[in-house]
């Protein structure tokens, strides 16, 4: 949600001093507003895959595992992220806010709780595989559902707090044409120091958002890799983790790194140079979060036969066409007995 021209008007009022000379920005908007096409996609196929993690969670698997409840967790997340992206996409399309200043307010909250929750979820699945990979026999004592618990609690809190620096200078304002935007205030705002709040906002996505999770990914799946060979254990492992940690690093880093750049554009020249970057590296970044949840969750074969296992009972006509172990139909009679008590 990037602000397109800036001269102004006061939240309610006019006031000459907010004027700040014109920056175009229509070129790289129109980029934005064809690309977002794409967000309505995102969203019904994140609400189909996800459910569907969810549905396989619930009748195949236990929910007090460690990783089933921080899988369950990033699902959330993914998905509390993705309802924002309809009214962003109507937003960046009509170049006009349409929902009021709650919704404002509302839809800022919800896209970043779930994009920063998203970000730290996928970092602490990675760290939780590090422990049950390279100290599976020390780690079974510490790996238990308060330790999972305990975890996901710590992110939601973290997330949370992130959040409120959006949330306060999260607002909409009109321009002279009187288009409404829904962006980040760009004046002062009562009782609210703004600039701080931009700066403390680039600290804390170059280092909570970027640093801190490539750090622990790239420490974890290392020593995974390591261990992996050591051990001797299937190269389809090895080619899997390499495949998670590609994916990972080329759809977050340089949407970040822009982000970052075009924070600190101090002309209207960089802006408009980095608004394309953005408005690309946005869209990649977002399809990681939207898919990231299914993709961890069906890298596995035991996901893969429970998939398989409820397409079968669901169409029992594909009885004949899909195989599905015995272990998964096995898995499946002590869930439904235990359902049954």
């Amino acid at each position: 949600m990037e602000t397109t021209t800036p001269d102004y008007y006061e939240y309610g009022t006019f006031s000459e001093d907010l004027l700040i000379s014109p920056c175009s920005r229509d070129r790289d908007n129109n980029l934005g507003a064809r690309l977002s096409i794409i967000y309505y996609f995102m969203f019904v196929f994140s609400l189909f895959g996800n459910g569907l993690v969810i549905i396989i969670i619930q009748r195949f698997e236990r929910l007090t595992t460690v990783t089933n409840i921080l899988l369950l967790n990033l699902v959330f997340s993914s998905l509390i992220f993705m309802s924002s992206l309809p009214f962003t996409g109507v937003y960046m399309q009509l170049s006009n806010w349409i929902f009021g200043r709650v919704m404002c307010k509302i839809v800022g909250s919800v896209y970043y709780m779930g994009f920063y929750s998203s970000v730290l979820f996928l970092t602490l699945l990675t760290f939780d595989r590090h422990l049950a990979v390279v100290y599976s026999l020390k780690a079974s004592s510490v790996r238990n559902r308060r330790y999972a618990v305990v975890s996901c609690a710590v992110v939601w809190l973290v997330s949370g707090l992130a959040c409120i620096r959006p949330m306060l200078i999260h607002d909409t304002f009109t321009y002279i044409n009187n288009q409404t935007f829904c962006e980040e205030y760009p004046s002062n705002l009562p009782n609210v120091d703004v600039a701080m709040l931009r700066a403390s906002g680039f600290y804390l996505q170059l280092f909570l958002f970027l640093i801190f999770p490539l750090a622990v990914i790239t420490y974890c799946y290392v020593n995974i890799v390591v261990t992996v060979i050591s051990t001797k254990l299937a190269s389809r492992t090895v080619r899997l983790i390499f495949v998670i940690v590609l994916l990972f690093f080329i759809c977050w880093i340089p949407f970040n790194v822009v982000v970052l750049m075009y924070d600190e554009a101090t002309t209207c020249v960089k802006q408009q140079q980095l608004g394309y970057a953005l408005q690309i590296t946005r869209n990649i970044a977002y399809i990681y979060f939207c898919i990231s949840p299914i993709f961890y969750t069906f890298v596995g074969k035991k996901f893969q036969n429970h998939f398989r296992e409820l397409m079968v009972k669901r169409f029992p006509g594909l009885r004949d066409y899909i195989y599905v172990s015995q272990f998964s139909r096995s898995n499946m009679s002590i869930k439904s007995a235990s359902n049954d008590h």
